[in-house]
């Protein structure tokens, strides 16, 4: 969950039994000082096939006079809760038109906190009306989410991954790129990266395109550049230095590699 920020600390982690084709749980989490505390929501959207679709919503509650934490709110749609719908019904609105992985930050209005607010309350009836009751939350909760779309969404350039519809192997992609941000100056090839990971080598460039937005080289360098701005320009390395401390083969390579980044060669940053 990026809009939580990685210096986010899990405290607790409620499970909610909605039915076979929601799940659905509620997160509380202490977040990091100067940290983002007003609410927010996130909607993705995973094509699995032709007119199916694996839906996440994440609410995100800041504190209250109830609680000092923020709370989140998570909700998985499965492909079998768009089944009851028709196709025509579905693509007639954003984001089921587009046939890729669509996210799209979305505001939290009272409303859908006080129907979160419902869903966290443990109403004394039997299993079954409790289950009604969180299906009918769910589905408001849904329908506000896509009541509050007002922009198009952004919809990743690559083909829709099937794969992504489960939640532990968008965790290993996350994973992957957490690896990368920590060794920024030693550059894992896909198939290092993929054992790391557990992960299918394929199943990890396409998913790490379409849930991060570039390459997995790509990001590496990126990384690797930003580093280097702050090497030049703020601790006064040598290009040189700073070329072997990222791990570059050579000082033109990470020449090259920075002026097609930042557009301009290293000594003009230390000019």
């Amino acid at each position: 969950m990026s809009f939580l920020g990685e210096e986010a600390v899990l405290q607790d982690r409620q499970k909610l039994a909605v039915n076979n084709s929601v799940i659905c749980e509620i997160l509380e989490v202490v977040m990091p000082e100067g940290g983002a505390s007003e609410d927010a929501g996130m909607l993705y959207l995973y094509p699995i096939e032709d007119n199916q679709f694996c839906l996440q919503l994440y609410f995100r509650l800041g504190p209250d006079e109830t609680s000092v934490n923020t709370s989140v709110c998570s909700l998985r749609f499965q492909p079998s809760f768009f089944d009851q719908y028709p196709a025509e019904q579905l693509m007639a609105n954003q984001p089921f038109r587009f046939d890729q992985t669509t996210e799209m930050q979305f505001p939290v209005c009272s409303k859908s906190r006080m129907l979160i607010g419902q869903m966290k309350v443990d109403a004394n009836v039997t299993p079954f009306l409790r289950s009604l009751q969180l299906t009918e939350l769910a589905m408001q909760l849904l329908r506000r989410a896509l009541e509050c779309i007002s922009i198009p969404f952004a919809a990743c350039q690559v083909p829709a991954c099937r794969f992504l519809a489960y939640e532990s192997e968008r965790e290993k992609i996350q994973d992957a790129r957490l690896i990368l941000e920590q060794n920024i100056d030693q550059p894992y090839t896909i198939k290092e990266l993929a054992r790391k990971v557990a992960m299918n080598e394929c199943y990890l460039k396409k998913g790490f395109k379409t849930l991060v937005g570039r390459t997995i080289h790509e990001y590496q360098q990126e990384l690797r550049i930003d580093k280097a701005k702050k090497l030049l320009q703020h601790e006064g390395r040598s290009v040189t230095e700073v070329a072997n401390t990222l791990g570059y083969s050579s000082i033109s390579h990470f020449s090259t590699a920075f002026k097609r980044i930042t557009g301009m060669k290293p000594c003009e940053l230390l000019a």
